[in-house]
């Protein structure tokens, strides 16, 4: 019991691992500093910082696509809107709720999955997360050398008829997301609270290029919003719920590993203001954005042209296509580092802690994204919405409603910070390391909507995918847990773990 006197103290309603904790834990093989809980020193991010991190990460190339890709799918630019407006409340709700024990207890992603899956099953759920991670870094990436690619034509004009230019730009792209990654969380939080106000001057002048080259064709705004949906008769609700669903899945990774940035909120009002203010609205507002001057392209060019990067190059002035360029390169840096290094780092450093460091995680990650092939899964915006985003949804939605059951309902928040870092002896070892009824439940989740995919008359099921296997699984993951109290931590239990560590460091 000697561990037990200086598991865990609490501050405000903030918990840290004691450092006597600490000093125990040190060489334990499920333990290292970059997994470790944050100290109550170490979160230091405001409202400002949390809202600032969702502009950067919501202000990017693949946002603007997903609207623009709605309207080529056939929507409207107000269907569109309200789409993707829609999938953002839903998924902010899941957000929020996950975000809770992270600031609460200062645990990265991969730690808050040991709750659930146990100590070595937390892998499945963190690697599949890392997996998802390592496509968009590579998308992204992809996106950022397209931009680097295209500023570098602008400059000089025979760079743009080389072939091999976009690979050395997405190549030089992919360098600098790692190296910043590499450095760490400070590093991410400097870069977030000064790119969001560039992206508010990115936005603002991808509408005032559309506004004046529209008017300059013998047009005006009207004849942008007055754009009609494009979708053959009968088609819009296998449209709208399947981009609904790729509007969820766009941020339900997040939804996930929001422990991993929410551990440094200095209250749980701060990461609640702050995903508030940052998600649903900017979200919203470029996507208005991307849907705006895809409909000006139309009438512009005679196309929807959905790549804002494509639309970069057909800008006429190079000034306007080199701020705009690297507008979009500022843009894709904020969102990569943050959404799809942070992740996949933690979750693959915690397969080793001991040997595999965040950093070495990040430098992983990094070739991972390489090997995904971004450029196949940015061919066409069917292939990428539909494609990519629909069936990682079906995937992640489970997991999503797994977290909360498992967090609100079964531990009514209750945590063992010490054992969450110990072997056999945890009270979250499970069997073997393994909780077999967390990966029960997320199979049973995910029937159904993969059923959708494979079985025609089944597709709706698919097409709202997330949200039926999220439902599911709060439903499920309670009653297959019923039976199972060894995990838990009851009341009594943390108020004395909690009260000796307090008592011990006053003396």
């Amino acid at each position: 019991m000697n561990e037990k006197k200086v598991s865990q103290k609490e501050v405000n309603g903030l918990y840290e691992l004691s450092e006597s904790s600490r000093v125990v834990l040190k060489n334990n093989a499920y333990y290292n500093d970059d997994l470790a809980p944050t100290k109550l020193s170490e979160r230091t991010w405001g409202t400002y910082h949390i809202a600032a991190l969702w502009v950067g990460m919501s202000v990017c190339i693949p946002t603007y696509m997903m609207a623009s890709g709605l309207m080529a799918a056939g929507l409207s630019w107000w269907q569109a809107i309200i789409n993707i407006c829609l999938g953002n409340l839903i998924v902010l709700i899941p957000m929020q709720l996950n975000s809770h024990s992270g600031t609460k207890y200062g645990i990265p992603y991969p730690v808050f999955a040991r709750l659930a899956f146990g100590i070595k099953g937390s892998h499945i759920a963190s690697i599949a997360r890392a997996l998802i991670a390592a496509g968009w870094f590579g998308i992204q990436c992809w996106i950022g050398g397209g931009a680097l690619n295209a500023v570098m034509g602008v400059m000089m004009p025979s760079w743009a008829s080389w072939a091999g230019g976009i690979w050395v730009a997405f190549f030089i792209f992919w360098a600098l997301n790692v190296w910043i990654a590499y450095k760490g969380s400070e590093a991410i939080k400097f870069m977030e609270a000064w790119g969001a106000p560039i992206l508010g001057v990115l936005s603002l002048g991808f509408i005032a290029w559309a506004l004046t080259s529209v008017h300059s064709a013998g047009k005006n705004v009207s004849d942008i919003l007055n754009l009609p949906a494009t979708y053959k008769e009968g088609q819009f609700w296998k449209i709208f719920l399947a981009g609904l669903t790729a509007n969820i899945a766009f941020w339900s990774t997040l939804a996930l590993n929001i422990p991993d940035f929410s551990r440094y909120a200095k209250s749980q009002k701060d990461q609640f203001r702050g995903q508030l203010l940052g998600l649903p609205t900017t979200m919203a507002a470029f996507a208005f954005v991307g849907v705006f001057v895809t409909g000006a392209t139309s009438i512009i060019f005679g196309q929807f042209i959905w790549d804002p990067v494509a639309v970069v190059q057909h800008i006429g002035s190079p000034v306007a296509a080199l701020l705009g360029a690297i507008g979009i390169a500022v843009a894709t840096l904020t969102t990569n580092i943050a959404a799809n290094v942070v992740a996949p780092a933690n979750g693959i450093s915690n397969l080793n802690p001991q040997k595999i460091s965040y950093s070495t995680g990040a430098l992983i990650t990094g070739i991972a994204g390489i090997a995904i092939m971004p450029w196949k899964l940015l061919s066409t915006a069917d292939a990428y919405i539909f494609g990519w985003l629909g069936t990682y949804g079906i995937l992640l939605g489970p997991l999503a409603g797994m977290y909360i059951a498992d967090y609100y309902i079964y531990r009514k928040k209750r945590l063992d910070l010490h054992d969450l870092f110990k072997g056999e002896e945890s009270r979250y070892w499970y069997k073997n390391g393994f909780n077999e009824k967390a990966v029960y439940t997320w199979i049973l989740a995910c029937t159904l909507p993969i059923l959708g995919k494979v079985v025609d008359g089944l597709s709706f099921l698919a097409d709202s995918g997330w949200i039926i296997g999220f439902l599911l699984a709060i439903v499920i993951y309670p009653a297959i847990m019923k039976n199972e109290h060894d995990s838990l931590l009851s009341e009594e239990e943390e108020a004395a773990i909690t009260e000796k560590v307090m008592l011990h460091e006053k003396a």
